[in-house]
């Protein structure tokens, strides 16, 4: 899997990623998530992506890349709220405390790159967190610095001159940032992770969807219903569960300025099913043209703005 550079980092990353949310959500046995994270490795992948907020995603990651540190451009975020960590949320003693402890919760002496995790704009303007990232990485905790999150104050940070990369949702049932965040991203040379890339299976039955996704996947589940486009409209004439995850992953990395996408997943047979869908030729531009006009055709029906999802 051919690797690209993260915007203007020197971070060179694989185009498919790991996000670590469902293996703490989910509550992954450590032995899987050990064989998960080698095959990934193993496959070429090096982008993992996890937060302190999903459970313990941290300690699972930490302890699958014990050994195999090096190989793995490794993410995570701060700024939320934590009843276990001193200090308001957003706040510099709670995202010093934070990174501190995901360092020690991932056996690594610094971040490759630390996100801030999906505040408003008013966080991002006031300048006390971005401050607290700042010295963050003059002390080499953390390498590059960015943001998580979408709209408004996705496109704000992406011009803000501590901010490295932004991580935002692109997806077929999630098109907003395409046109409002990766523009300015672009402009000054902002590097583009882009998460949820498979809609959280929208096309799946709310009922088939695995814990707290069932609830999680229902925005997405009901745009596509109204999107009312299927896989063999698009070209594609097999089990519409088995070609839609090769579809959505392959749309959102043909969308120009998109460095990279991460997937979310426990299971080596998805991972690997993901993994043959980004190496075989790029979805065709006439297929993305159809699924971005299925997605503005049915925003306007509902009277829209569908925003992106934080």
């Amino acid at each position: 899997m051919e690797p690209t550079l993260l915007g203007k980092t020197d971070l060179s990353v694989s185009r498919l990623g790991f996000g670590a949310a469902p293996i703490g959500f989910l509550g992954t046995p450590q032995g899987q998530t050990g064989k998960l994270v080698a095959m990934l490795l193993d496959a070429g992948l090096n982008l993992f992506d996890t937060a302190p907020m999903y459970v313990d995603a941290e300690q699972k990651l930490g302890q699958a890349l014990d050994g195999r540190r090096d190989e793995a451009v490794l993410v995570s975020k701060c700024g939320t709220a934590d009843d276990e960590l001193p200090g308001e949320a957003w706040s510099a003693e709670l995202i010093t405390a934070t990174i501190d402890r995901s360092l020690k919760r991932l056996k690594t002496d610094r971040l490759d790159l630390t996100l801030l995790h999906s505040c408003g704009l008013d966080v991002l303007q006031q300048g006390e967190a971005a401050e607290a990232l700042i010295k963050a990485r003059e002390a080499g905790k953390t390498t590059y610095l960015g943001y998580s999150g979408d709209n408004e104050a996705a496109a704000a940070a992406a011009g803000m001159d501590w901010v490295d990369v932004i991580e935002t949702s692109v997806n077929i049932c999630d098109q907003h940032n395409i046109e409002h965040v990766l523009p300015a991203c672009a402009e000054h040379n902002v590097g583009v992770i882009a998460k949820r890339p498979i809609a959280n299976a929208a096309w799946n039955p709310l009922n088939k969807q695995r814990g707290l996704y069932k609830e999680y996947a229902r925005v997405y589940h009901d745009r596509l219903k109204q999107m009312n486009i299927a896989p063999n409209e698009l070209g594609y004439h097999g089990h519409a569960e088995v070609e839609w995850p090769e579809i959505a992953l392959k749309f959102t990395l043909a969308i120009e300025g998109v460095d990279a996408a991460i997937v979310g997943t426990t299971s080596t047979v998805n991972a690997t099913a993901n993994i043959d869908a980004v190496r075989k030729n790029p979805l065709r531009e006439q297929v993305v043209n159809k699924l971005r006009q299925a997605f503005k055709d049915a925003e306007r029906a509902s009277g829209g703005p569908w925003l992106g999802q934080i």
